[in-house]
Protein backbone atom coordinates (compact mmCIF):
# COMPACT_ATOMS: atom_id res chain seq x y z
CA UNK A 1 0.00 0.00 0.00
CA UNK A 2 1.12 3.56 -0.67
CA UNK A 3 1.76 5.95 2.05
CA UNK A 4 -0.11 9.14 1.88
CA UNK A 5 3.43 10.81 1.98
CA UNK A 6 4.50 8.71 -0.34
CA UNK A 7 5.44 9.46 -4.50
CA UNK A 8 2.57 9.05 -5.76
CA UNK A 9 0.47 11.59 -2.77
CA UNK A 10 3.37 13.76 -4.04
CA UNK A 11 2.78 13.92 -7.81
CA UNK A 12 -0.84 14.10 -6.85
CA UNK A 13 -0.30 17.43 -5.18
CA UNK A 14 2.06 18.30 -7.77
CA UNK A 15 -0.70 18.31 -10.32
CA UNK A 16 -3.32 19.87 -7.97
CA UNK A 17 -0.78 22.92 -7.72
CA UNK A 18 -1.09 22.89 -11.52
CA UNK A 19 -4.23 23.02 -11.67
CA UNK A 20 -4.79 25.67 -9.44
CA UNK A 21 -2.36 27.87 -11.27
CA UNK A 22 -4.75 27.24 -14.31
CA UNK A 23 -7.88 27.92 -12.84
CA UNK A 24 -6.16 31.23 -11.16
CA UNK A 25 -5.03 32.31 -14.59
CA UNK A 26 -8.48 31.75 -15.78
CA UNK A 27 -10.25 33.55 -12.98
CA UNK A 28 -7.90 36.86 -12.97
CA UNK A 29 -8.13 36.98 -16.75
CA UNK A 30 -12.24 37.26 -16.00
CA UNK A 31 -11.46 40.18 -14.04
CA UNK A 32 -10.05 42.37 -16.82
CA UNK A 33 -13.77 41.88 -18.67
CA UNK A 34 -15.40 42.56 -15.23
CA UNK A 35 -13.07 45.05 -14.07
CA UNK A 36 -13.82 47.31 -17.28
CA UNK A 37 -17.51 47.52 -16.45
CA UNK A 38 -16.34 48.97 -12.92
CA UNK A 39 -14.05 51.27 -13.61
CA UNK A 40 -15.59 54.01 -15.54
CA UNK A 41 -17.44 54.57 -12.25
CA UNK A 42 -14.80 54.02 -8.97
CA UNK A 43 -11.60 54.86 -9.17
CA UNK A 44 -8.63 52.09 -9.10
CA UNK A 45 -7.84 52.15 -5.52
CA UNK A 46 -11.50 51.76 -4.28
CA UNK A 47 -12.09 49.12 -6.48
CA UNK A 48 -9.02 47.47 -5.10
CA UNK A 49 -10.20 49.10 -1.50
CA UNK A 50 -13.89 47.21 -2.02
CA UNK A 51 -12.75 44.14 -3.58
CA UNK A 52 -10.16 42.86 -0.71
CA UNK A 53 -12.23 44.14 2.01
CA UNK A 54 -15.10 42.19 1.20
CA UNK A 55 -12.77 39.47 0.07
CA UNK A 56 -11.48 39.35 3.59
CA UNK A 57 -14.64 39.35 5.14
CA UNK A 58 -16.03 36.63 3.11
CA UNK A 59 -12.80 34.89 4.23
CA UNK A 60 -12.76 35.49 7.27
CA UNK A 61 -16.35 34.78 8.13
CA UNK A 62 -16.17 31.23 6.50
CA UNK A 63 -12.39 30.49 8.29
CA UNK A 64 -14.84 31.79 11.91
CA UNK A 65 -17.66 28.88 10.64
CA UNK A 66 -14.36 26.46 10.41
CA UNK A 67 -13.48 27.19 14.11
CA UNK A 68 -16.29 27.05 15.32
CA UNK A 69 -16.87 30.87 15.92
CA UNK A 70 -13.43 30.89 17.94
CA UNK A 71 -11.32 33.91 16.66
CA UNK A 72 -7.38 33.20 16.70
CA UNK A 73 -4.77 36.24 16.31
CA UNK A 74 -2.07 34.73 14.13
CA UNK A 75 1.38 34.22 15.64
CA UNK A 76 3.54 37.22 13.48
CA UNK A 77 1.08 39.04 12.25
CA UNK A 78 4.03 41.75 11.16
CA UNK A 79 4.17 38.21 8.04
CA UNK A 80 0.52 39.38 6.73
CA UNK A 81 1.38 43.10 6.47
CA UNK A 82 4.51 42.78 4.59
CA UNK A 83 2.69 39.91 2.06
CA UNK A 84 0.05 41.79 1.64
CA UNK A 85 1.49 45.13 1.15
CA UNK A 86 4.00 43.56 -1.91
CA UNK A 87 0.14 42.56 -3.46
CA UNK A 88 -1.13 46.19 -2.88
CA UNK A 89 1.97 47.72 -4.35
CA UNK A 90 1.69 45.25 -7.08
CA UNK A 91 -2.15 46.07 -7.66
CA UNK A 92 -1.95 50.09 -6.98
CA UNK A 93 1.19 50.46 -9.02
CA UNK A 94 -0.42 48.67 -12.33
CA UNK A 95 -3.36 50.67 -12.49
CA UNK A 96 -0.83 53.53 -12.03
CA UNK A 97 0.83 52.70 -15.11
CA UNK A 98 -2.28 51.78 -16.91
CA UNK A 99 -2.94 55.55 -16.91
CA UNK A 100 0.28 56.84 -17.86
CA UNK A 101 0.92 54.03 -20.47
CA UNK A 102 -1.16 51.20 -22.78
CA UNK A 103 -2.26 47.87 -21.93
CA UNK A 104 0.54 46.16 -24.30
CA UNK A 105 3.08 47.96 -22.75
CA UNK A 106 1.84 46.53 -19.06
CA UNK A 107 1.97 43.61 -20.65
CA UNK A 108 5.29 43.10 -21.94
CA UNK A 109 6.70 44.36 -19.09
CA UNK A 110 4.72 41.54 -17.00
CA UNK A 111 6.25 38.72 -19.10
CA UNK A 112 9.44 39.08 -16.83
CA UNK A 113 7.85 38.19 -13.68
CA UNK A 114 8.20 34.87 -14.07
CA UNK A 115 11.50 35.39 -14.52
CA UNK A 116 12.04 37.26 -11.67
CA UNK A 117 10.39 35.01 -9.82
CA UNK A 118 12.76 32.59 -10.69
CA UNK A 119 15.37 34.55 -9.52
CA UNK A 120 14.40 35.80 -5.89
CA UNK A 121 13.32 32.01 -5.65
CA UNK A 122 16.59 30.90 -5.71
CA UNK A 123 18.11 33.37 -3.57
CA UNK A 124 15.32 33.22 -0.69
CA UNK A 125 14.40 29.63 -0.95
CA UNK A 126 17.70 28.29 -2.77
CA UNK A 127 15.77 26.69 -5.47
CA UNK A 128 17.87 26.00 -8.70
CA UNK A 129 15.73 26.60 -12.08
CA UNK A 130 17.60 23.93 -14.60
CA UNK A 131 17.79 24.45 -18.35
CA UNK A 132 14.71 22.86 -19.24
CA UNK A 133 13.01 25.13 -16.53
CA UNK A 134 14.67 28.05 -18.29
CA UNK A 135 13.58 27.24 -21.63
CA UNK A 136 9.72 26.44 -20.82
CA UNK A 137 10.03 29.95 -19.23
CA UNK A 138 11.41 31.67 -22.68
CA UNK A 139 9.20 29.56 -24.52
CA UNK A 140 6.12 30.80 -23.33
CA UNK A 141 7.35 34.61 -22.54
CA UNK A 142 7.60 34.65 -26.59
CA UNK A 143 4.25 33.01 -26.75
CA UNK A 144 2.60 35.83 -24.72
CA UNK A 145 4.69 38.32 -26.56
CA UNK A 146 2.80 37.04 -29.82
CA UNK A 147 -0.07 37.95 -28.20
CA UNK A 148 0.40 41.04 -26.57
CA UNK A 149 1.67 42.78 -29.30
CA UNK A 150 -1.23 40.99 -31.75
CA UNK A 151 1.32 39.57 -33.81
CA UNK A 152 2.67 42.43 -35.41
CA UNK A 153 6.69 42.63 -35.35
CA UNK A 154 6.43 46.16 -35.50
CA UNK A 155 4.57 47.27 -32.62
CA UNK A 156 7.19 45.05 -30.88
CA UNK A 157 10.11 46.70 -32.29
CA UNK A 158 8.44 50.46 -30.97
CA UNK A 159 8.47 49.11 -27.60
CA UNK A 160 9.87 51.89 -25.43
CA UNK A 161 10.39 52.12 -22.10
CA UNK A 162 9.27 54.76 -20.10
CA UNK A 163 7.80 56.16 -16.21
CA UNK A 164 4.93 53.97 -16.48
CA UNK A 165 6.82 50.77 -17.26
CA UNK A 166 9.59 51.09 -14.75
CA UNK A 167 6.79 51.85 -12.42
CA UNK A 168 5.12 48.26 -13.25
CA UNK A 169 8.63 46.78 -13.27
CA UNK A 170 8.69 47.72 -9.70
CA UNK A 171 5.09 46.03 -9.02
CA UNK A 172 5.48 42.89 -11.13
CA UNK A 173 9.22 42.78 -8.85
CA UNK A 174 6.67 42.85 -5.51
CA UNK A 175 4.33 40.21 -7.32
CA UNK A 176 7.25 37.98 -8.37
CA UNK A 177 8.80 38.18 -4.60
CA UNK A 178 5.55 37.32 -2.89
CA UNK A 179 5.71 33.69 -3.90
CA UNK A 180 8.89 32.21 -2.94
CA UNK A 181 8.51 35.09 0.48
CA UNK A 182 5.09 33.31 1.21
CA UNK A 183 6.55 29.86 1.32
CA UNK A 184 9.17 31.50 3.80
CA UNK A 185 6.90 33.24 6.14
CA UNK A 186 4.41 30.31 6.31
CA UNK A 187 4.76 28.97 10.28
CA UNK A 188 2.03 25.66 9.78
CA UNK A 189 -1.05 27.67 8.99
CA UNK A 190 -3.58 26.32 6.79
CA UNK A 191 -3.99 27.57 2.90
CA UNK A 192 -7.68 28.90 3.67
CA UNK A 193 -6.01 30.62 7.37
CA UNK A 194 -3.08 32.20 5.61
CA UNK A 195 -5.45 33.24 2.87
CA UNK A 196 -7.31 35.26 5.13
CA UNK A 197 -4.56 37.19 6.92
CA UNK A 198 -2.54 38.06 3.65
CA UNK A 199 -6.00 39.43 2.35
CA UNK A 200 -6.19 41.38 5.42
CA UNK A 201 -3.19 42.38 5.24
CA UNK A 202 -3.74 43.84 1.57
CA UNK A 203 -6.84 44.85 2.42
CA UNK A 204 -5.40 47.54 5.24
CA UNK A 205 -2.64 48.90 2.70
CA UNK A 206 -4.85 49.49 -0.20
CA UNK A 207 -7.33 51.08 1.87
CA UNK A 208 -5.03 53.70 3.36
CA UNK A 209 -4.98 54.99 -0.87
CA UNK A 210 -8.66 54.19 -1.40
CA UNK A 211 -9.86 56.73 1.95
CA UNK A 212 -9.75 60.05 0.00
CA UNK A 213 -11.42 58.78 -3.06
CA UNK A 214 -14.13 57.17 -1.20
CA UNK A 215 -15.74 60.21 0.03
CA UNK A 216 -16.36 61.79 -3.78
CA UNK A 217 -17.96 59.05 -4.80
CA UNK A 218 -21.82 58.74 -5.42
CA UNK A 219 -22.54 55.45 -4.04
CA UNK A 220 -26.35 55.92 -4.32
CA UNK A 221 -25.75 55.97 -7.98
CA UNK A 222 -23.56 53.05 -8.60
CA UNK A 223 -25.80 50.33 -10.63
CA UNK A 224 -26.50 46.93 -10.54
CA UNK A 225 -24.36 45.84 -13.22
CA UNK A 226 -21.37 47.53 -11.32
CA UNK A 227 -22.30 45.63 -7.87
CA UNK A 228 -22.28 42.50 -10.18
CA UNK A 229 -18.53 43.00 -11.68
CA UNK A 230 -17.20 43.91 -8.48
CA UNK A 231 -19.14 40.40 -6.36
CA UNK A 232 -16.64 38.83 -9.44
CA UNK A 233 -14.11 40.67 -8.29
CA UNK A 234 -14.61 40.20 -4.59
CA UNK A 235 -15.55 36.09 -4.84
CA UNK A 236 -13.16 35.04 -8.09
CA UNK A 237 -10.29 37.11 -9.06
CA UNK A 238 -9.58 37.66 -5.21
CA UNK A 239 -10.65 35.72 -2.29
CA UNK A 240 -10.73 32.26 -4.32
CA UNK A 241 -7.62 33.30 -6.92
CA UNK A 242 -5.60 34.17 -3.70
CA UNK A 243 -6.66 30.84 -2.44
CA UNK A 244 -5.51 28.95 -5.18
CA UNK A 245 -2.03 30.74 -5.63
CA UNK A 246 -1.44 30.46 -1.82
CA UNK A 247 -1.64 26.48 -1.67
CA UNK A 248 0.28 26.53 -5.33
CA UNK A 249 3.31 28.19 -3.46
CA UNK A 250 3.27 26.09 -1.05
CA UNK A 251 4.00 23.20 -3.34
CA UNK A 252 5.52 24.22 -6.00
CA UNK A 253 8.91 26.03 -6.83
CA UNK A 254 8.58 29.39 -7.26
CA UNK A 255 9.42 29.16 -11.14
CA UNK A 256 6.53 27.12 -11.54
CA UNK A 257 3.93 29.53 -10.26
CA UNK A 258 3.59 33.00 -12.50
CA UNK A 259 4.37 31.32 -15.72
CA UNK A 260 0.49 30.62 -16.04
CA UNK A 261 0.24 34.30 -16.12
CA UNK A 262 1.58 33.56 -19.30
CA UNK A 263 -2.11 32.45 -20.06
CA UNK A 264 -4.09 35.44 -19.06
CA UNK A 265 -4.00 36.84 -22.54
CA UNK A 266 -5.22 34.18 -24.08
CA UNK A 267 -7.91 33.64 -22.18
CA UNK A 268 -9.06 36.99 -21.81
CA UNK A 269 -9.21 37.06 -25.67
CA UNK A 270 -11.73 34.07 -24.72
CA UNK A 271 -13.53 35.08 -22.85
CA UNK A 272 -14.28 37.97 -24.74
CA UNK A 273 -15.44 35.98 -28.12
CA UNK A 274 -17.40 34.65 -25.50
CA UNK A 275 -19.32 37.46 -24.40
CA UNK A 276 -19.99 38.67 -28.00
CA UNK A 277 -16.58 40.91 -28.27
CA UNK A 278 -15.60 38.75 -31.82
CA UNK A 279 -12.89 36.35 -31.57
CA UNK A 280 -9.33 37.79 -32.62
CA UNK A 281 -6.71 37.46 -35.72
CA UNK A 282 -7.08 33.60 -35.57
CA UNK A 283 -2.53 34.32 -36.42
CA UNK A 284 -2.32 35.22 -32.94
CA UNK A 285 -3.64 32.18 -31.68
CA UNK A 286 -0.28 30.70 -32.54
CA UNK A 287 1.38 32.88 -29.81
CA UNK A 288 -1.26 31.01 -26.86
CA UNK A 289 -0.38 27.18 -29.23
CA UNK A 290 3.65 28.68 -28.15
CA UNK A 291 2.75 29.45 -24.50
CA UNK A 292 0.77 26.20 -23.90
CA UNK A 293 3.78 24.33 -25.05
CA UNK A 294 6.16 25.80 -22.85
CA UNK A 295 3.58 25.34 -19.84
CA UNK A 296 3.94 21.48 -21.01
CA UNK A 297 7.85 21.49 -20.76
CA UNK A 298 7.82 23.14 -17.63
CA UNK A 299 5.08 20.50 -15.77
CA UNK A 300 7.54 17.83 -17.17
CA UNK A 301 10.44 20.10 -16.19
CA UNK A 302 12.78 18.37 -12.94
CA UNK A 303 12.05 21.07 -9.75
CA UNK A 304 15.13 20.34 -8.09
Amino acid sequence: MTRPDGPVHAARTRATAHLAMLTYAMLIAGSFSFGSIAAPHLSPPVINAIRFGAATLLMGGMLLVRKGGRPAFPRAPWRFMVLGSLMGIYFILMFIALRITDPVSTGAVFTLTPLMTAVFGFFILGQRTRGLMWASLIISAVGALWVIFRADIWRLLSFRVGRGEMLFLIGCACQALYAPLLRLLNRGESVFEFTVWTLAGCTVFVTAFAVPEAAKIDWAGIGLPIWLAIAYLTIFSTAISFLLLQYASLHLPAAKIFPYAYLIPTFVIVIEAAIGHGLTNPVILIGSLVTAGGLVVMYFAPEK
